[in-house]
């Protein structure tokens, strides 16, 4: 993509740039200004660099040291060549914007390159990443094999919308490889779709052993959901997984304030659910995308935090009488606890748990806590707390809440940033009022 100086600019001639007919800016000495050059070298590969400069220029334009938010329907050709540059690849440009926008282009790069894949394709939310993916790879008679504990919605996306178009699917319960092996042999499999971790109980699936499974059938790809774990956690390409998924509403934004999706993985896939994000119009507004680069800047420091605020409050849960269970991957408890250690570098913000009781008095916690506050969501800075019976599935009766594994004294914390000791001491207090 090319990118014109400013001609207002009083310091342009001062500076020596000359724009070119074809609205490059050329630098003292020849050298492009091309906004798609490195900022980094190729040895600067470590995660909090790739969180503050991966994906980002040399420079941005108009010597601005934070992407600029590029508010723009449509955009401009300087002549007829640079319309058959544009379209036979030569030059990386925008054309419209439906299908594409600086700014959105920036914060791809940046979850690119984060996540060590080919390309990155964002979304104005999770749940239009997910749908637009599945309706682009899948058609009449193809069948997904998922996890049974799987996002509702992306389970009711399946069950409803796409079962009118003849896509079958399988649930297969987290840990099962029987049953995966025997779903995984229908003959039109064509996706395994999971979640590394699951919510609300945080089953951390061996995404090595399942990249070993899709290997064995040809054209099944495996995409894995990673916005519970953010790429500070896991990278499930370096696993073998094709496709990786976040609702970046979550920890890569951090803040609680926007609302995107993304689907990173490999070019030729990419290509594709690009082509069918600009058909479906989905494409996320530059706001929400450069809210989305800031809050990347962060996410190595912030996760720290997260991993070890977490942990600490899992701990403390589990040892206090008025708990029943506590389902945190970094506990040795946990079922997955062996398999969270060997591929993952933290075990992330959330923590699931029952408290010892039924509905009304795990809401008499709920209600008795001062900090956390009673919201759906997770990954921002502030902790977030919800009972599931109440908030995610008030629509379905107790029995069928227990019968897809969401207890009625089930609560679900999203630790923030305060001080967990803080946080512990308003949960001791609550608990203690029981």
């Amino acid at each position: 993509m090319t990118i014109a100086t400013d001609p207002s600019d009083p310091s342009r001639a001062a500076r020596g740039a000359a724009l070119e007919p074809n609205g490059v800016a050329h630098l003292p000495g020849g050298a492009s200004h091309d906004p798609h050059a490195a900022a980094l070298p190729a040895r600067a590969a470590k995660l909090d660099t790739l969180a503050v400069r991966g994906g980002e220029p040399a420079r941005h334009g108009y010597d601005a040291v934070t992407t600029p938010i590029v508010c723009s329907a449509t955009y401009r050709f300087e002549g007829s060549s640079e319309i058959a540059d544009h379209f036979e690849g030569r030059v990386l440009r925008e054309e419209y914007g439906r299908y594409g926008n600086p700014t959105v282009r920036a914060a791809e790069q940046k979850i690119s390159a984060l996540e060590a894949a080919d390309d990155t394709v964002l979304f104005p939310s999770g749940m239009s990443a997910i749908t637009t993916l599945l309706l682009a790879m899948l058609k009449p008679g193809d069948h997904v094999v998922m996890t049974s504990d799987c996002y509702r919605r992306t389970r009711q996306f399946l069950r409803t919308t796409l079962a009118k178009f003849g896509v079958e699917h399988t649930l297969c319960a987290p840990g099962d490889e029987p049953a995966l092996e025997a779903a995984m042999a229908h003959p039109r499999t064509r996706m395994l779709l999971t979640e590394a971790p699951t919510n609300p109980l945080l089953r951390v699936v061996d995404v090595p052993r399942l990249a070993q499974i899709c290997s064995r059938y040809r054209g099944v790809k495996l995409l894995v959901d990673s916005t519970l774990a953010s790429p500070i956690n896991l990278r499930p390409l370096e696993h073998g997984a094709h496709l990786v998924l976040h609702s970046c509403t979550k920890y890569l934004g951090g803040h609680n304030d926007l609302l995107a999706g993304s689907v990173s993985g490999e070019r030729d896939l990419l290509a594709a659910l690009r082509d069918s994000r600009g058909v479906f119009g989905s494409m996320p507004d530059p706001h929400a995308a450069y809210l989305l680069i800031r809050g990347i800047k962060t996410l190595a420091v912030r996760m720290r935090r997260h991993n070890e605020s977490s942990l600490r409050i899992a701990r403390f849960l589990e040892q206090h009488p008025g708990i029943e269970r506590v389902y945190h991957p970094g506990l040795a408890s946990h079922p997955d606890h062996a398999v969270a250690r060997r591929i993952c570098s933290g075990f992330g913000g959330m923590i699931s748990f029952l408290v010892r009781g039924g509905l009304d008095t795990t809401s008499r916690f709920v209600d008795g806590c001062a900090l956390p506050i009673i919201a759906p969501s997770m990954g921002g800075v502030e902790t977030l707390m919800e009972q599931p019976a109440l908030m995610s599935f008030y629509e379905l009766t107790p029995d069928q809440r227990q019968a897809i594994g969401i207890p009625e004294n089930l609560v679900r914390l999203s630790v923030g940033l305060e001080d967990p000791e803080d946080l512990i001491e308003d949960f001791s207090q609550s608990l203690a009022r029981l």
